[in-house]
């Protein structure tokens, strides 16, 4: 039954969701799921979905369960709401016909997201430049890397005039709630929240990833700032004196406090994080290894390699290129 707006009944407010290939299974069923369960508690039909892709026949998640597609990439309706979902290897998932039939529904107004990895997508498009956005945790160094025009967060997720991103998993759920708060009030969101058994809605000035003391086990408040200016400054880290005199402590005792709480020293724990965004970098794009290097603090290749290799049992050119070989599998 449909509602009434103005003595005139309403028409179900429509998602396009299109399935990338590889689509990530948790932030399309936490979406659709919202939905479905708003028209439940609603007691009518408030949304309406259907599911595209590229040739309109199956699409496979990155667990290998395929979808059956109501359509194509085809026009959508004027008040459609479009909404990608991505998953692993977004790069190859973003096919030209993809963009070009993004760029075309952007032209025309349409709102369009990108729920986990698919923000990827819509940069790619050219739809985020200028616009606040997020991306899963994991993408946002390649991501800062490749769209500069990009104003990227660490929001669960972001709503930017006609532009939605998320940040994947569960904060499908956090976006959807909002969304049917501002249609249809908070009592409903509350509702649906409640049969989710979610009992923690979060907004978009909540961050994606745990606080550094949850992250690391210890609670401490001057080893919490040190790590945050570590993970804040890869590309020119900062001397262990430096950091120390930072948070008001001698070189000595900032050593003896990752000892104590982390079992390695500070040198060893910043080349790590380091470390850490390389890797994500070779594998999330296509930067040249010196680059990479450069972007992680490394002052010549041979440096980066060498430590690369001691941490990770393989060099940063056999490593991109595993990579390459796993994804074609």
């Amino acid at each position: 039954m449909a509602s009434l707006k103005n003595g005139v009944p309403s028409q179900p407010k429509r998602y396009v969701f299109v399935l990338l290939d590889q689509f990530t299974m948790l932030c399309f069923s936490c979406a659709v799921e919202a939905l479905r369960i708003a028209n439940r508690m609603a007691g009518e039909q408030l949304y309406d979905w259907s599911l595209a892709g590229e040739g309109g026949e199956i699409a496979y998640c990155s667990a290998g369960i395929g979808y059956k597609l109501d359509h194509d990439l085809e026009e959508v309706g004027r008040d459609d709401t479009v909404l990608l979902c991505g998953g692993i290897d977004v790069q190859a998932a973003t096919t030209k016909r993809l963009l070009n039939w993004l760029r075309r529904e952007a032209r025309k107004g349409a709102v369009i997201g990108g729920l986990c990895t698919a923000g990827y997508t819509l940069a790619r498009a050219g739809l985020l430049d200028g616009k606040r956005a997020t991306i899963h945790w994991e993408n946002q160094d390649s991501f800062t890397e490749e769209f500069e025009d990009v104003a990227l967060t660490k929001s669960v997720f972001v709503i930017d005039g006609n532009r939605i991103t998320t940040a994947g998993g569960t904060a499908s759920i956090d976006l959807m709630l909002k969304i049917i708060a501002t249609d249809h009030g908070e009592d409903l969101a509350n509702l649906v929240a409640d049969q989710l058994i979610y009992t923690s809605i979060r907004t978009d000035q909540d961050t994606q990833r745990l606080s550094i003391p949850t992250r690391i086990g210890v609670r401490h408040p001057k080893l919490g700032q040190v790590i945050r200016m570590m993970e804040q400054n890869i590309e020119d880290p900062i001397s262990p004196s430096v950091l120390a005199s930072e948070v008001g402590m001698s070189t000595r005792q900032l050593e003896r406090l990752f000892r104590r709480y982390l079992n390695r020293s500070p040198k060893r724990y910043y080349m790590e994080l380091r470390l850490a965004k390389a890797r994500n970098l070779l594998m999330q794009t296509d930067m040249s290894v010196i680059n990479v290097a450069l972007a992680c603090g490394f002052a010549s290749p041979s440096h980066f390699s060498k430590c690369y290799r001691a941490h990770y049992d393989t060099t940063p050119y056999r490593e991109r290129g595993s990579h390459a070989t796993r994804e074609k599998v």
